[in-house]
């Protein structure tokens, strides 16, 4: 298993974490070079790449009038430019190791209105298409890879204490069915990531995986 982040230090927290073998490497997900060169060492370390999850995430809190164009194009280019080049340079090393399953992080924000997270909202929107594209690309071209997106609701992470203006602050998140307007815990979202980079899920590809607690199905 390969763990990446921006910082070498909390890739390496998470893979200390994980244990067996697990790596850690920088990567600037918004970099093509440092994607080419992470790749590069996976192939050299493990010699074939099974999985990707394209999971880097940054948030400008403001609407179209108040953005600048500075802060649209930074989140675009880690979320929505960042899963092109993690794709676009993953995808040949999987196929040369006979398949494999992509899983792209989109959100809530790609289907629902949410004015002062346009950036983010744009961002995602484009995660949501180019997964599409891909998962159907693979099946033309004959690779065995599957490319699927999940779309998580409310999570409680970092990025949502940040948002929410209680930075490093987390709040406990209660086992069982939750109630509506509840935050998920990072691993409803885990689960599912987990089973589309299984081979559980090998008739799946495509898809989109809302797990946002029934917030876009409410009519009010």
């Amino acid at each position: 298993m390969v763990v990446t982040d921006v910082t070498l230090e909390a890739a390496q927290k998470v893979a200390d974490a994980i244990g067996n073998g697990a790596a850690a490497f920088a990567l600037d997900v918004s970099s093509e070079q440092a994607w080419i060169d992470t790749i590069r060492s996976v192939e050299e370390r493990f010699g074939r790449l099974d999985i990707l999850v394209n999971n880097a995430g940054v948030v400008a809190i403001a609407d179209v009038e108040e953005s600048t164009l500075e802060q649209f194009r930074w989140v675009n280019a880690v979320m929505s430019e960042g899963v092109f080049l993690g794709c676009k340079h993953a995808i040949p090393l999987m196929n040369k190791g006979g398949g494999g399953s992509i899983v792209n992080m989109s959100s809530t924000g790609a289907l629902l209105g949410y004015p002062i997270y346009l950036a983010y909202s744009a961002a995602k929107g484009a995660v949501r298409g180019m997964t599409k594209s891909i998962a159907v690309m693979c099946q033309e071209k004959g690779y065995k890879i599957r490319c699927n997106a999940v779309f998580p609701g409310a999570i409680e992470t970092p990025m949502v204490q940040f948002a929410e203006g209680r930075a490093g602050t987390e709040q406990p998140v209660a086992e069982g069915v939750l109630p509506h307007g509840a935050k998920g815990a990072p691993k409803d979202i885990a689960n599912i990531v987990l089973y589309l980079a299984s081979d559980e899920s090998r008739y799946v590809t495509g898809a989109e995986f809302v797990v946002d607690n029934g917030l876009t199905i409410r009519p009010w």
